[in-house]
């Protein structure tokens, strides 16, 4: 009998403890989730993109001891993370907990992914993506390129290939180095001048301007927090004067800049989400990103008027003649469609199917790029992997949304735009 009595007494305290709230529950998952995205970091040099969070939760660096990936106890901790997730009764959270409930399955999907990559596991290139960017890219061969590729023809007659004629069609284009500051400055601040229109941004929100070489991409934005981004841009390459508009756009505004003061004020300081204080590089988190910041573009510079500006303004400041703009925007048109090639080149090339000279080859003759272009290309793919899907995918998703859940004007469109870079989002949202 008095064993009866204790055990019910025991139940009884044990039903008196009060329960943690689901959005309490969520905020120590977080807590533990950025610490496991910082500690995987150290193995991984490209994986923790930006952190503006605590400084006592930096993880010591690693010494020769420990230079091996722990990838079992990282699995473990990864486990631990989900089992918590799914003992969150989700019919008690509202819309947005959903969304950050969501958000961190996804991230930790990614993060496993990731570390079991860096750890030798052998992933296909659909299967990497799934895990790391919650999508499966579409399977593009090259025939379905074959009439753009037969336009540009027509469009640039002449002896020798395709990519030849092309990029000595561009040469008329590029910026030319003593210019190319006053031209990004000025395309950033029309840019900035659009977004402000519809968005309200911090007012301390602000950035620096730096030109690099001997870099895989062409354009990176640093976010350091408190509303500062580093915005660099690589001159490896020649710089087209379409490239001001859009990278002022995509590494700024209503961009990556934009991107992430927002997700900063609204997602950590005002809800204290410390899961958004870390960035890691490989994950869904980049999709979102990387569409946004692509379809800001059409955002700021809808229609003709990106066209329109470039020929008004930035190309007198470059000293290029507008009177050869009409047929070099018709090219750019059409060389945008093909731009699904980079993904196949990446695709064939991370599965073994491709060796790297055969990768190079294939981008200069199908993706219409210079060979210096093609080996930079490649370069990218071997430091990224899958990343490059990002870009296109991304923005077709992206676009693919704004246009099914968008109202027709601009106020309707920028609230919509905004709401999706400044909640959390996935992927796999944007096609539900």
């Amino acid at each position: 009998m008095k064993k009866i009595l204790v055990i019910s007494m025991l139940i009884g305290l044990i039903s008196c403890q009060p329960k943690i709230n689901p959005n309490e529950a969520l905020n120590l998952i977080a807590e533990d989730y950025v610490k496991l995205v910082l500690e995987a970091g150290l193995y991984d040099p490209y994986f923790v993109d930006a952190y503006y969070g605590s400084e006592e939760w930096k993880p010591e660096n690693l010494t020769e001891e420990n230079l091996e990936i722990p990838v079992n106890d990282f699995l473990i901790k990864i486990e631990n993370l989900n089992n918590q997730l799914k003992e969150i009764d989700q019919n008690k959270l509202n819309e947005v907990l959903i969304l950050r409930h969501r958000y961190l399955e996804k991230q930790l999907t990614a993060v496993q992914g990731r570390i079991e990559l860096v750890g030798g596991k052998k992933f296909s290139f659909d299967e990497e993506t799934s895990a790391l960017y919650d999508v499966v890219t579409p399977d593009y061969k090259v025939g379905d390129f074959e009439s753009v590729i037969q336009e540009l023809n027509e469009l640039l007659p002449g002896e020798g290939e395709l990519t030849e004629r092309l990029n000595e069609f561009k040469k008329d284009f590029i910026i030319p180095n003593d210019k190319l500051e006053e031209v990004f400055n000025i395309a950033i601040a029309e840019a900035r001048k659009r977004t402000l229109q519809y968005i309200d941004l911090p007012e301390n929100e602000n950035f620096v301007l730096e030109f690099v070489k001997d870099k895989p991409w062409g354009g990176y934005n640093w976010y350091k927090g408190n509303n500062f981004s580093l915005i660099q841009v690589n001159t490896d390459l020649p710089v087209y004067i379409d490239r001001a508009i859009d990278l002022a756009s995509h590494e700024g505004y209503p961009g990556h800049h934009v991107y992430n003061c927002l997700l900063e004020t609204n997602m950590y300081k005002k809800n204290n989400w410390v899961e958004f204080t870390v960035y890691p590089l490989y994950s869904p988190q980049s999709l979102i990103a990387e569409g946004t910041a692509n379809y800001g573009i059409e955002m700021a510079f809808p229609d003709d008027e990106k066209i329109n500006f470039e020929k008004e303004v930035l190309f007198p400041l470059a000293g290029i003649n507008p009177e050869k703009a009409e047929k070099y925007y018709e090219v750019l048109s059409l060389v945008s469609k093909v731009s699904y090639v980079r993904n196949a080149a990446a695709k064939d090339y991370l599965n073994g199917e491709k060796s790297k000279e055969e990768t190079i080859d294939w981008l200069v003759k199908y993706a219409l790029r210079s060979r210096e272009s093609a080996e930079k290309s490649l370069s990218f793919i071997e430091a990224y992997r899958s990343y490059i899907i990002n870009y296109n995918v991304g923005l077709d998703m992206v676009r693919n949304y704004m246009e099914t859940n968008a109202g027709e004007s601009n106020e309707e469109k920028w609230e919509r735009f905004e709401y999706l870079i400044s909640t959390p989002q996935v992927p796999s949202n944007l096609t539900e």
